[in-house]
């Protein structure tokens, strides 16, 4: 089959691969229809290349069809349309009946002291194979796939692998009270779509920070107060002009490692790629330090009491917090990988009616094929062409 494969920094390529196939009774092979290139996938294309290896397939937002399944699973059949979720969980061990799909017992990398395995993210979370490519080996499929209805095109339900339940889960955390003020710190895919669950769920004002025009266009139509970073020297004071003096009852960081800002986390990243790759990855491991712009300006601009909810990746070991600040404010912080499933039954009612008060199906900015998987990490990367959300159709 054809799958995206990562070769390097900022090298991935198109290139045949063996067809996956039934290694488990509870895996289950599906044939590909549409794969989302994630914010997070930009990590590898970037910064995490260390605990990559060469050939890796890349993707953690597939959807397709069933093709086959393994003795065990029951719940599925070949011909089902389902949607598959990022993280790997088996939904019967202690954290997934806690609703923490994303730390799975049964799926969790325990070598790396990590939580779930994950599609195509690095040895850290498994070295799963993902899911850019013609077709994809599902574990878990007893338990994982979300079988969609046939008919909307696949925009209406793909976002289900990431986009939504991780946007969700950071408004969830975000806990803005109704009628509340909520800043989303970064307009890209996830941030955008914590907008518009914030509008949905009842924020009263709902303001968000960005510095491409793009994104800042396609919040402010729908009634996001925008603010572009580099109009500003201090954008906390802008957001707290906004809120009364006091700033937001919440900010969800939709940015997360790969902030802009901070020298001293990109020096130490600029050092970090001279050194052989092992001697790198350990370093991460033990005294990485992330941008930490994002970070920064959140808990500034969080009202006193207030709510930090990250949706962003960060990874860094060793990274320098203002915890006197963030104790004198008497702040709460949460944070995590999306729990897809616990979210599901939450969002599909707003997939299947006629009114897409979401606006899925409108919301990628590209679809492409498969073989212009190289361009299109290179244009998300740079931001460029006016690409904020890019579906690959194999």
């Amino acid at each position: 089959m054809r799958a995206v494969v990562w070769h390097g920094k900022r090298d991935v390529r198109v290139e045949s691969v063996p067809d996956p196939v039934i290694k488990e009774p509870t895996d289950a092979i599906i044939r590909v229809t549409s794969s989302g290139i994630c914010g997070s996938d930009l990590h590898l294309y970037e910064v995490l290349g260390p605990f990559m290896t060469e050939g890796d397939v890349l993707g953690h937002e597939p959807m397709g069809v069933v093709e086959e399944v393994g003795a065990a699973v029951t719940t599925l059949r070949a011909g089902d349309r389902v949607v598959i979720p990022f993280n790997i969980s088996c939904g019967h061990c202690f954290m997934c009946t806690q609703g923490l799909q994303t730390q799975c017992e049964t799926t969790q990398v325990r070598d790396q002291g990590k939580g779930a395995a994950l599609f195509g993210y690095t040895k850290l979370y498994g070295q799963v194979a993902g899911g850019q490519a013609e077709y994809l080996r599902v574990p878990q499929a007893q338990y994982g796939p979300i079988v969609v209805p046939d008919g909307p095109v696949d925009d209406r339900f793909v976002y289900l692998s990431d986009v939504l339940p991780t946007a969700w889960q950071a408004v969830e955390y975000a806990a803005v009270p109704p009628g509340g003020s909520v800043l989303v710190l970064g307009l890209g895919p996830i941030g955008d779509m914590a907008t518009r669950f914030a509008q949905h769920r009842g924020a009263g004002t709902v303001i968000g920070i960005d510095r491409v025009p793009e994104r800042l266009q396609r919040a402010s139509v729908r009634g996001v107060t925008v603010i572009n970073l580099d109009d500003h020297d201090d954008p906390a004071a802008v957001v707290r002009e906004l809120t009364g003096g006091r700033g937001t009852d919440a900010v969800i960081d939709a940015v997360g490692m790969e902030a802009h800002g901070s020298p001293g986390g990109k020096l130490a990243r600029q050092t970090a790629d001279l050194l052989p790759k092992p001697a790198t990855a350990k370093l991460m491991q033990t005294v990485g330090v992330d941008q930490l712009a994002a970070l920064h300006l959140a808990i500034d601009a969080v009202r006193r009491g207030g709510t930090v909810s990250l949706a962003g990746v960060y990874g860094g070991m060793a990274d320098p917090m203002p915890m006197m600040v963030m104790f004198d404010k008497q702040l709460q912080l949460r944070m995590g990988q999306a729990n897809v499933r616990r979210w599901v039954d939450d969002i599909m009612p707003l997939l299947v009616g006629d009114d897409d008060p979401l606006g899925v199906d409108s919301f990628a900015t590209h679809h492409l094929p498969l073989d212009q998987a190289p361009q299109a990490y290179a244009d998300f990367q740079a931001k460029a062409n006016g690409t904020v959300k890019i579906l690959l159709q194999p």
